[in-house]
């Protein structure tokens, strides 16, 4: 593995091809560099990926079946202003690519292109996109922003209580730690002395009904028995 390769949890990578060729080999590609990958065969699949998957940075062809790579540029762009997205395209001319650039696109790779710039280039956009999003935490389609204090669902704002943004900020930002009930109370709800061990289990019951896909079958918030809860990010992909 690239020493540059990304850390544990990994970054998402979305990538929409419909040659099965090329997608098979930048998806073994990206998954031996570390990289949790999804993939989309045309573009109404690609748009339905990335409403789901929230990924970190998306690997766009031009040339789809059902909706073409500049409308899922587009549509992209409407809802998600600030994941970065390369277009790949067997297009060489100017105006395409300035076609491309002014919907959205960050950057665009002409095919035939070399697996190691490609790689090189993603690991740029990634490193620049961490500098600035070190403040927020993606998970399947959620967004919580540590900042602002927002949690988005799909693209829409879903409310939080005071409690409830810091559970699940505490359990987000050391996804993989599992957290004990009393740790919990403490990190959140400091020296009150009229909470008991279940405001932390009714505000876990809560939040899974605001960020689980199924809350009786939890992806995120995982309960330890006999201890507590942990925060897991779901590293599922398509094949």
């Amino acid at each position: 593995m690239n020493a540059d390769a990304p850390t544990t949890p990994s970054d998402m990578i979305l990538i929409v091809e419909d040659d099965p060729t090329l997608l098979r080999g930048l998806v073994d590609n990206f998954r031996d560099e570390g990289y949790r990958v999804r993939t989309a065969r045309d573009g109404q699949e690609a748009i339905v990926e990335v409403r789901r998957a929230m990924p970190d940075l998306i690997l766009l062809d031009i040339m789809l079946p059902k909706v073409n790579g500049y409308e899922v540029c587009r549509r992209i762009r409407e809802k998600n202003p600030e994941v970065p997205i390369i277009m790949l395209t067997a297009k060489g001319q100017e105006p395409d690519i300035v076609l491309g650039l002014n919907l959205g696109a960050d950057d665009y790779v002409t095919k035939p292109f070399g697996i190691a710039e490609l790689l090189a280039r993603v690991r740029a956009f990634l490193r620049r996109t961490h500098q600035h999003d070190r403040r927020a935490c993606r998970f399947g389609d959620c967004r919580l922003d540590f900042v602002s204090h927002r949690l988005t669902r799909a693209g829409r704002e879903v409310p939080l209580t005071p409690k409830e943004f810091g559970v699940l900020s505490l359990l987000a930002r050391q996804a993989g730690r599992a957290f004990t009930r009393d740790d919990i109370l403490a990190a959140v709800w400091g020296d009150d002395l009229f909470v008991t061990r279940r405001s932390v289990d009714r505000c876990i019951n809560t939040l899974r009904g605001k960020i689980e896909p199924n809350p009786r079958s939890p992806t995120f918030l995982h309960t330890v028995r006999d201890l507590g809860y942990r925060f897991e990010v779901d590293d599922s992909g398509s094949p």
